[in-house]
């Protein structure tokens, strides 16, 4: 019992760590205030202005880069146009895919959300699940769970926005869904795929996905409608029809298909001046490119962090970062999760520490009495070993007699005495 709850904080731990844990979701009906809270006046306003009513249909483009969440709902005519723009609070990683479980990087790519992946329960505020991997996801062997758009402005692999702007988000969404909208398609680029921006990355290991995500980019650019994705031979395809009786199969070879000889035709027309301004801009100069991810090699090597950070051990506060050289790049700061696998963890460490400190000082001991019995015994030894001393014979002192000095001689009678008593006493003294 206690290993089952053991392994249950553990897991709950690495969900919290690899990214966010709105796993149970409720849809679009709740009940709740912050769920409820309906879009700002004057939005519906602009809306009214630009042929669109609360309920039409609606989609979402993010990008990273500029930290930009876009929504645009479909007007009268059937095209949709751009009614919002929010500043994203947080995304986590860098530019480029979500390889693996635990890299902590925010999806790129073509994304469907359903009303079911709705959270208006979120633990972060309010959120819906972007729905990766997708069929592109699954085909190139991608991994990872519960990426969300969501407020708490908090973020481990999703798109966290302030509370306030989550809200309006979410009110795009629901509206949508109680109009009928079966779904909506959320584009998340790397950055605006501009000709001057695919210049700045051309060199980029990501540079080829980025082209393939471009495709679909352009034709919503052109269409101002929201493409029709696939996937076949593990790649996008966008606005394709297969012919009849065949199939889409995202492992498989791409079928013979169709498209619209207008689509063809904007898309060539819409290309050539992107060939040119592409050309003018590898010419000229533009900004640095952003850290970009290198590939699985540095998303096997975060996941690992983000596992070991799970689990409540002291790791680099940052992770490792993969350079273009192949060298890693590792703080030197270390720290540890606040959770209760960390503290866990943190307890667990602190008692080895201290059991491995008394067996040191126990040995330590040990060793100090043998080396003063040893040398307690060789000075014993030592003693007994040496020789006897024969006393060197006395020799006999003599007596030495010293003269006293004490007052002079006293001077006896005579001549010269009784003539110097004889001077005194005429002097009187």
């Amino acid at each position: 019992m206690l290993a089952n709850i053991l392994r249950a904080s553990l897991l709950t731990a690495a969900l919290i760590a690899a990214g966010c844990t709105d796993t149970t979701l409720s849809g679009v009906s709740s009940g709740s205030a912050k769920a409820e809270k309906p879009l700002p006046e004057k939005i519906v306003a602009k809306m009214k202005a630009k042929g669109m009513t609360r309920t039409s249909p609606v989609m979402a483009r993010v990008y990273k880069e500029e930290g930009k969440v876009e929504v645009w709902k479909q007007k009268t005519n059937g095209r949709y146009d751009l009614i919002a723009e929010y500043d994203i609070c947080k995304w986590s990683g860098k530019l480029g895919p979500k390889y693996t479980e635990g890299d902590r990087q925010a999806p790129e790519g073509f994304y469907t959300v359903r009303p079911a992946q709705m959270n208006p329960q979120s633990s972060y505020h309010l959120s819906f699940n972007m729905g990766f991997p997708n069929t592109y996801d699954r085909a190139n062997g991608r991994t990872g769970a519960n990426l969300m758009v969501h407020g708490a402005c908090s973020s481990s692999g999703c798109y966290s926005m302030t509370d306030a702007v989550m809200e309006e988000i979410y009110a795009f969404g629901r509206d949508a869904f109680r109009g009928g909208q079966t779904e909506f398609q959320i584009q998340a680029f790397p950055f605006r795929m501009t000709a001057a921006n695919m210049a700045r990355y051309r060199n980029d290991p990501n540079y080829e996905f980025w082209k393939m995500l471009k495709e679909g980019y352009d034709h919503f650019e052109i269409t101002k409608v929201p493409p029709k994705v696939d996937v076949c031979e593990k790649r996008y395809v966008f606005n394709q029809t297969p012919v009849e009786g065949a199939t889409f199969n995202a492992t498989s070879a791409c079928p013979m298909t169709t498209q619209p000889d207008s689509l063809k035709m904007a898309y060539q027309s819409y290309q050539t001046n992107y060939a040119a301004a592409f050309s003018s801009a590898t010419g000229s100069k533009v900004l640095p490119p952003k850290p970009t991810i290198a590939g699985t090699k540095e998303a096997a090597l975060v996941s690992e962090w983000t596992k070991k950070r799970a689990r409540g051990e002291r790791v680099p506060v940052e992770p490792p970062s993969l350079q273009q050289d192949g060298s890693v790049v590792v703080t030197s700061r270390m720290g540890r999760i606040d959770s209760p696998a960390g503290r866990r963890m943190a307890e667990q460490e602190a008692a080895a520490a201290a059991k491995k400190k008394a067996a040191e000082e126990k040995l330590a001991a040990v060793q100090r009495a043998a080396d003063e019995k040893a040398a307690a015994a060789a000075a014993a030894k030592a003693q007994k070993e040496a020789p006897a001393v024969q006393p060197e014979p006395s020799v006999a002192s003599e007596t030495v007699v010293t003269p006293t000095v004490g007052a002079p001689a006293e001077e006896k009678p005579g001549l010269l005495g009784g003539m110097r008593k004889k001077i005194g006493n005429l002097f009187g003294s």
